[in-house]
């Protein structure tokens, strides 16, 4: 258990559970309890406030990428705790703000709630220059609920087996070492663009409408390389379709303990990561609202589902809606910095 990158005291937990030994189901529960031990005294609140029969859970992304699977992974989970159905819908483009766009446009009502990827919340905002809605001003925070790591991968048909050799060989090519993305401003176009101007080595970016064909196209040769999260990169990680270089995170990730980290490979002070959170229009009744946060947190502190996500290279993140908006005003303060220079129409 540790706090947030921001050190933030909003009764947010990251929980890393690098050992799923007998006592994760005590850490559960207290993740669970957290902060929001007053439940009971609200529950009759929460209990009355109207669910629609179904939810559409908003993705920005394309199906077959990471932010759509995890979706997908906890979509039954939340229709469960709800008691009503929860659907995935896709709607791709713009780094997830097109999802966004519907969803702060959406009836209050809650039919259609946005599972929002960190990077169109913090970075959206502060490189697109027509960005249709404002995360900050017409999004309501629900609840967070993960954190994540990225990788490096190569092509493994490129002469490369470290981030030295990768940036001597960018170096040694300027413009050639082409890298994909999920798209302009997303996290992993950050990751790219961060090691570029740390290290000043020439990459060029190819955006893509997700994860998914940034990654096929990596498999098939036509770029070099791509940050990827660890928990959909391991698989062609794994079977040797990409290889790996470094991870993103201070520390190493325990899905991949034999990868190094980026500031272990020579980059000092890079330590990058991102998490997803549920939003709601703007307008959203916060009583509808309270009653979807408890059970997020309901269902997080289940463990199969924190086991599912562990597994893949996930951390848990408990909190509540005040956790979220912290978080999210925090890290756009932050890339307004890292983004300068990064425009996207």
């Amino acid at each position: 258990m540790k706090k947030n990158l921001n050190g933030l005291d909003h009764g947010d937990h990251w929980y890393h559970f690098d050992r799923l030994d007998g006592g994760r189901r005590r850490l559960l529960a207290l993740a669970a309890a957290g902060p929001l031990l007053g439940w009971s005294a609200g529950a009759g609140a929460q209990a009355g406030a109207h669910l629609p029969g179904i939810i559409k859970l908003v993705v920005g992304y394309s199906a077959g990428g990471p932010v759509d699977g995890c979706a997908r992974l906890l979509a039954p989970a939340l229709a469960a705790e709800l008691g009503t159905q929860v659907i995935v819908e896709n709607r791709p483009g713009a780094s997830g703000s097109l999802g966004g766009d519907a969803v702060a446009k959406a009836p209050p009502d809650g039919a259609m709630i946005y599972f929002g990827a960190s990077p169109t919340i913090t970075i959206n905002p502060n490189i697109q220059r027509k960005m249709s809605f404002d995360p900050g001003k017409d999004l309501l925070p629900i609840a967070p609920l993960l954190t994540y790591t990225n990788v490096l991968v190569v092509n493994p048909e490129l002469p490369v087996r470290n981030v030295g050799e990768l940036l001597a060989y960018a170096r040694a090519n300027p413009g050639k070492l082409f890298y994909g993305s999920a798209g302009i401003g997303a996290s992993n176009h950050m990751s790219a663009a961060l090691l570029e101007r740390m290290t000043g080595a020439p990459l060029s970016h190819v955006p893509y409408k997700g994860n998914a064909p940034a990654m096929s196209d990596v498999m098939a040769g036509n770029i070099a390389m791509m940050f990827d999260i660890v928990a959909s990169a391991r698989a062609y990680i794994t079977s040797g379709k990409v290889r790996a270089l470094a991870v993103t995170s201070r520390q190493r990730n325990r899905m991949l303990p034999g990868v190094p980290t980026m500031i272990e490979s020579g980059v000092a002070d890079y330590d990058v990561g991102g998490w997803y959170g549920l939003y709601g229009p703007a307008g959203m009744d916060k009583a509808l609202a309270a009653r979807i946060t408890a059970a997020v947190r309901k269902m997080l502190a289940r463990e199969d589902v924190a086991a599912r996500l562990l597994d893949q290279g996930y951390d848990v993140w408990a909190g509540t809606a005040e956790t979220l908006a912290a978080k999210g005003q925090a890290d756009r303060k932050l890339w307004a910095l890292a983004a300068k220079g990064i425009e996207a129409d």
